[in-house]
This record gives C-alpha cells, structure tokens and sequence, in this order.
C-alpha cells in the first residue's frame, strides 16, 4: 500500500480510499444493492489487511445503516488512531422541516447522530455532500468550524460543486479565521472529466486533498462494455449520470479495452491506474462488492501509464454536460 498526506494536513491516508456506500441494509434506503451486515464485514477487513486506512461513508447511505455497519467492523477489526474515518451530511433522510442540508441546526444534529452509529467520539474528516443554495455560507462554514473545535471532527470537506463555490466557501473561512476545506471529492474518470477545467487546478493551486468519487464510472469501466450486473441494472442515479453520453463514452470504453487487451491486464485496474496518475489526486474512493475489487484497485498502484498510453485513454473524450452536483 502507498499512503499520502492529505492535501497541505499531516493526516496520513492510503491512496485507496474504500467507499462504503455499498454495505447497508438493502431493504432501507435508495440501494437495493448494497450488502448486508455479514456480506460487507469481510469485504472491510480484507481492506484493511491490504492496507487501507481511509473509510469513506455518509449519514444518507442506505437511510444510515453503512455508518452502523462500518462503525462497528472498524471498532472490532482496527485501530482507532491509525485509521481516517470520513462521513458526509446534506442529504435529507425523510420529508419534514429542518431534515436535510445545511444549516447550523442540521449540521449540530447530523454529526451527533453520524457518531451515535458509528459508535465513536469523533471522525477524521466531515464533508458537506454537496453545495445548499438555501442556507449562507457564512452560516454553514461556522457551524462546521464548530464542530472541529467541539473535537467531533478533525478536518472538514467538501463534494461535488462549482468551483466558485468552493473557493467562495474558502473564502468565507479564510475572512472570519474559521476551519478551511481540505480535501475535495469531486466526480472524476476517464469517462467523465469536467472537473480538469476548474476544480481540479484550484485545489492543486490550494494544495486541497482530491478523493474523486466514481472512478470506474460506476462500474461501466470495470469490464468490457455493454456488460452489465444486477447493481448497473438497479442503479438509476448511476443511470442518470451517463444516459447522455453513451455513443461518446463507448468511444472511450473501446480505446480502454484496446489497451485492456494489449497488455493484458483489467479494466479496473488500467482505468483506476490513469486517476491515479492524474495530478493532483490524493486517494479515489473505489466501491468493493467482490474481493477482487480490492485486489484490482491495490494492484493499480503498481501500474505505470506512459505518456502515450495516457493520451491514446484520453483522445476520444469529448465535453460533457456538467452533472452530480445535486
């Protein structure tokens, strides 16, 4: 395993970063394709053993259950001072008044209940699932500068947005000497790469931490495409992100597999390898049903694209509408 600080911090993380949207309780939440309790506990102590030491979860995943899950298999199987837990808050677990997003009064009762089920004291790193254009920022960025100095989180984030949001929020940080962003998890593969316009040069500019998010394209660059499983089938956020682009990104799915071929390796691993090597990356968040996803994406580390393999991946890729920032 390779690991790396964070950004500009001394936090140390894994350049793997294991998502764990995929363990909760299927019959909650928007994901009938997570895995239960017994099927998700080995899948996170195989990662451990492989080295991993970056966890990444939210309060909205599988209606809260990921964080019961991963709390509890990382209390009994690490660590706590050797490993990074991140969660993240914004989305609403049910239709009421003050359920959802980011106000003060969200943010103060949201970490409360993110720690309740992960059965800790605090989490390594708080991050604001996406961007709330109904409450100040002002209001938000103080209110996580709270709860870093209640000692229930040790560094805030920040998920996909504008980049003149992002900056607009450090901004706002830096004016009133609260706690800054440091790290950014914003979309990013070789089938979607919007954010190399603005997001990415800003946190290389602001030595901010990227832990991108879908970095096999859920999955559409983890085999030959046009093959399927029943999660690709069942996932229509994952839908919603690529039924606009399909004849562009088979473009970019063959010059994968042309290069799959050649060498002689996975998928995974060949798209995986290229995030990896884009600059500025700290560690992207894989998702793990299978242990093979875990041996392919540590394996990835030890892939090495040259210079023309980079650009033959890279040139069919035309630009996308921007989406995933709600």
């Amino acid at each position: 395993m390779e690991y790396t600080r964070l950004g500009r911090t001394g936090l140390s993380v894994s350049r793997i970063c294991l998502g764990c949207m995929t363990y909760g309780d299927p019959a909650r939440g928007n994901h009938a394709w997570t895995l239960d309790e017994q099927a998700s506990r080995p899948l996170i102590r195989q990662a451990l053993d492989l080295g991993i030491n970056f966890f990444d979860t939210a309060n909205a995943y599988s209606d809260g259950t990921s964080e019961e899950i991963v709390g509890r298999a990382l209390r009994e199987y690490a660590r706590r001072d050797e490993i990074v837990v991140a969660t993240k808050v914004y989305f609403a677990s049910r239709r009421a008044p003050n359920i959802g997003g980011l106000s003060r009064k969200s943010i103060l009762a949201e970490i409360d209940a993110s720690l309740s089920r992960l059965g800790m004291d605090y989490v390594d790193l708080y991050q604001i699932h996406r961007w709330d254009p109904h409450t100040p920022i002002e209001e938000t960025m103080e209110a996580l500068h709270d709860v870093v100095k209640s000692g229930k989180a040790r560094y805030i984030g920040a998920s996909s947005m504008y980049a003149w949001q992002f900056a607009k929020a450090q901004e706002v940080a830096r004016a009133n000497g609260w706690t800054p962003f440091v790290s950014m998890q914003p979309e990013l593969s070789l089938l979607y790469r919007e954010e190399e316009r603005e997001m990415l040069p800003l946190c290389r500019d602001q030595g901010v931490g990227v832990i991108p998010w879908s970095p096999l394209a859920r999955g559409r660059l983890a085999r030959p495409w046009g093959q399927s499983t029943p999660r690709m089938d069942s996932d229509d956020y994952g839908a919603s992100l690529f039924r606009h682009t399909e004849q562009a990104d088979a473009r970019v799915a063959a010059a994968l597999d042309a290069l799959a071929s050649r060498r002689g390796l996975p998928h995974a691993q060949l798209a995986l390898a290229w995030v990896l090597q884009s600059p500025g990356v700290s560690a992207p968040i894989i998702g793990a049903s299978r242990p093979q996803h875990l041996q392919d994406a540590v394996a990835a580390l030890q892939l090495r694209l040259s210079p023309e393999e980079v650009a033959e991946l890279q040139a069919p890729y035309v630009p996308h509408a921007i989406v995933g920032y709600e």
